[in-house]
């Protein structure tokens, strides 16, 4: 059976919020204790730290980390990724870092995890925010980003609400 997959978008850096490069920690760790596999943009900042934090995970697997990249180097990729796609896409990979996931939650962000967001959202893709974090995850957290009926961008305020959300949305 295939393992499920959460995207996570966000900020590429994290300086001076250290609070959020611990929260994206804690959500990988979380992601693959579900079960589950963690996909990114493959770099820094919160991709970096979500890719650790799954490989601290007990149930981590080889495997468990994606890094979806946009330039054609593989070696650009963080550490802590395990399969590495080198796209040479440029942005146009944010649509395949949306369309990786069975789910899709954005961290922070600026206008690359918003391109990400609105990609996952029309391809109706279930989409939440960690709405404390700040950039778009706080300003989309709730909102409905067009007139889709019964869809929303999940506000989730913390881990311990994404582990419900995750749960919940994939019938683990």
């Amino acid at each position: 059976m295939r393992k499920p997959i959460v995207s996570v978008f966000g900020s590429h850096d994290l300086n001076e919020a250290p609070e959020v490069e611990a929260l994206c920690e804690d959500l990988g760790r979380t992601i693959v204790d579900l079960g589950c596999r963690v996909a990114c943009g493959g770099l820094g900042g919160s991709m970096a730290a979500v890719c650790k934090g799954a490989r601290s995970s007990k149930s981590y697997q080889s495997g468990d980390t994606i890094g979806i990249l946009p330039m054609e180097d593989a070696d650009a990729a963080n550490p802590h990724v395990d399969v590495v796609i080198p796209t040479g896409l440029g942005l146009f990979r944010n649509m395949l870092v949306a369309r990786a996931g069975d789910v899709c939650i954005a961290v922070r962000g600026g206008a690359g995890t918003l391109s990400e967001i609105a990609f996952a959202w029309q391809l109706n893709k279930p989409v939440a925010t960690m709405s404390g974090t700040g950039g778009w995850a706080t300003k989309l957290a709730g909102s409905k980003l067009d007139r889709r009926e019964g869809q929303e961008v999940i506000d989730l305020e913390d881990v311990k609400a994404a582990n419900t959300w995750i749960s919940e949305v994939l019938g683990l």
